[in-house]
């Protein structure tokens, strides 16, 4: 009985060195997925990219449902901190991706959005979503 607890525990110590943790790399993109115009939300949502883009890691922010609000410049009185918390990450060089079927929901044409703002398609958000190793958070 003593032989078999120490046959499985050096089993265990063997397979416990051989497994990876599932952690962040240093550089691993993160994609934001941000579907709200709730202002509270939506700060937390940029703040949170912030912090981790300017650690290093590369930063895609898709907006979606009322989120696209937010890339409007007919909604700038509204959203003036949070638009100008975009252009400064994107100036940074984080892409700000605007979904253009959400676009078409709420009536926000492209013609409306601000500079520096992308319409998103098939290859440019999965292109950020399904790089390798990228994290995803949504609100």
């Amino acid at each position: 009985m003593k032989l078999i607890k120490q046959l499985l525990l050096m089993l265990a110590l063997i397979v416990g060195t051989m497994t990876m943790p599932a952690l962040a790399g240093d550089r691993d993109p993160l994609f934001i997925n941000l579907s709200t115009d709730n202002i509270p939300r939506v700060d937390h949502a940029l703040h949170f990219g912030n912090v981790h883009f300017s650690q290093g890691h590369p930063l895609t922010i898709f907006l979606n449902g009322k989120g696209v609000l937010l890339s409007s410049k007919k909604h700038a009185a509204r959203y003036a901190h949070q638009q100008k918390s975009l252009a400064e990450m994107m100036d940074r060089g984080a892409v700000v991706i605007v979904c253009q079927y959400c676009m078409k929901q709420i009536g926000v044409k492209e013609l409306d959005l601000l500079p520096g703002f992308k319409v998103g398609n098939p290859e440019l958000t999965g292109g950020a979503l399904f790089k390798d190793h990228t994290k995803t958070l949504s609100w």
